[in-house]
């Protein structure tokens, strides 16, 4: 971590923008300056539908992060969905330059140059590279080679690739806000860290985070990215199930879900009595249901998502290689046994998230936090300091922080 650096990190979801801001303290801890967000629906289905909301979202969140923080933002990081990311596994090996001083940074540095160096297609752009593994001469695998006497060693990594026409529009959307995007960074992989255990971290797991309005896969094969993608269901269309079905408003079936929720209706203790309150049904007063009925609308719709996960897994082949499945997102953490009915349909143990980390900040910004952690932890950085302009009390612009992110592999 770069000690001193202030992150900006801005995750776009499907009913809100999340602004996160931190700063790498001398115990490279994340310090959180503060936390925003704005109700936003410019998304849908993963597709950015309307840039001037989007913008607009943007723009409020970081008008009061400055206000809060006395600050002006020039820049940030943000998320992207996994339906607009590939990944492409590469390595190359590397000779040490000078073989009796040991690996050196330049020798890491010119790898990680090197290892990008694949044929991108024309409506691809790279926006990122993770560095996997080291692998010396003799085999051995290090997670720093910095120092190691080796005549050469191994790199393996993930180029990430993501869809030209989506990376346009988004820098369109920033640029009406009035700041530079620093990075571009797939959810899945920003929230690794922080939603896996210190025993999934090396195990081959998939996460999904299920939201408002999308499911986000990522898969993992200990510290491999393997895979990602985005399915366009989430918690909201738990929501619109309930409305439509039993005609009542969504403000009301949103409450409903929240207090009965259950993925499971074999789970059910006590089949209540429920007073529909914003029935329109003709005669509809004190309309009455049974939590039975309910629970059947949303056992449908999560067992149609968990469906869909699966056959997207088993058509790509990467099924048979999951051990776990890690559950996390606010579109579904609050429905009991929701990692249950995942376990029957996908046939692979799945659990809710249980990370160190993962209640250390709301669940609102959990994945601008995770992102902004997961710049803060990029290895053979200079610096990841987002431009971030630091107002006196006469407002007047005293210094500027982190103006160029220096990425070795920038």
């Amino acid at each position: 971590m770069a000690i001193g650096d202030i992150i900006v990190g801005i995750d776009i979801g499907t009913s809100k923008v999340s602004t996160f801001v931190g700063e790498v303290n001398n115990f490279n801890q994340i310090e959180i300056i503060c936390s925003t967000s704005s109700k936003c629906k410019a998304v849908q289905k993963g597709k950015i539908v309307d840039e001037e909301e989007l913008s607009n979202s943007i723009s409020r969140t970081i008008a009061e992060v400055e206000d809060i923080a006395n600050i002006q933002v020039n820049s940030a990081y943000t998320t992207i969905p996994g339906k607009y990311i590939t990944i492409v596994q590469n390595s190359i090996v590397k000779d040490a330059k000078d073989k009796l001083a040991g690996i050196s940074i330049k020798d890491v540095a010119s790898a990680i140059i090197q290892v990008r160096d694949i044929e991108i297609p024309e409506d691809k752009v790279l926006i990122d590279i993770v560095p996997d593994k080291f692998i010396l001469e003799d085999g051995k695998v290090v997670d720093d080679p910095v120092g190691k006497f080796s005549n050469n060693f191994t790199l393996t990594a993930q180029i990430i690739l993501a869809e030209k026409e989506y990376i346009r529009q988004l820098t369109s959307v920033f640029k009406k806000s009035g700041i530079e995007i620093d990075g571009v960074v797939p959810t899945s992989l920003a929230e690794r860290n922080l939603v896996l255990d210190t025993n999934e971290l090396s195990d081959n797991v998939m996460i999904l985070d299920i939201g408002a309005g999308n499911t986000e896969i990522g898969v993992f094969n200990g510290s491999t990215f393997v895979y990602t993608n985005t399915i366009a269901l989430g918690g909201d269309n738990i929501t619109s199930d309930i409305a439509y079905v039993l005609n009542i408003s969504r403000e009301e079936a949103d409450k409903l879900k929240r207090q009965y929720g259950l993925a499971l209706r074999s789970f059910i203790d006590n089949d209540n009595n429920i007073v529909l309150n914003t029935c329109k049904n003709i005669d509809s007063k004190n309309m009455t249901i049974k939590s039975s009925d309910l629970i059947e609308i949303i056992e449908a719709r999560i067992e149609e998502i968990f469906t869909l996960i699966n056959k997207d897994i088993t058509a790509h082949g990467i099924k048979n290689n999951i051990n776990n499945v890690i559950l996390t997102g606010e579109g579904i953490i609050n429905i009991n046994k929701s990692d249950m009915a995942g376990k029957i349909i996908l046939n692979i143990p799945v659990k809710i998230s249980t990370g160190r980390l993962v209640s250390t900040v709301k669940s609102t910004y959990r994945v601008s936090y995770a992102l902004v952690r997961y710049i803060a932890a990029r290895p053979y950085a200079k610096t990841v300091s987002s431009s971030i302009s630091v107002k006196t009390e006469k407002n007047m612009l005293k210094t500027v922080l982190g103006k160029v992110r220096d990425f070795f592999y920038s």
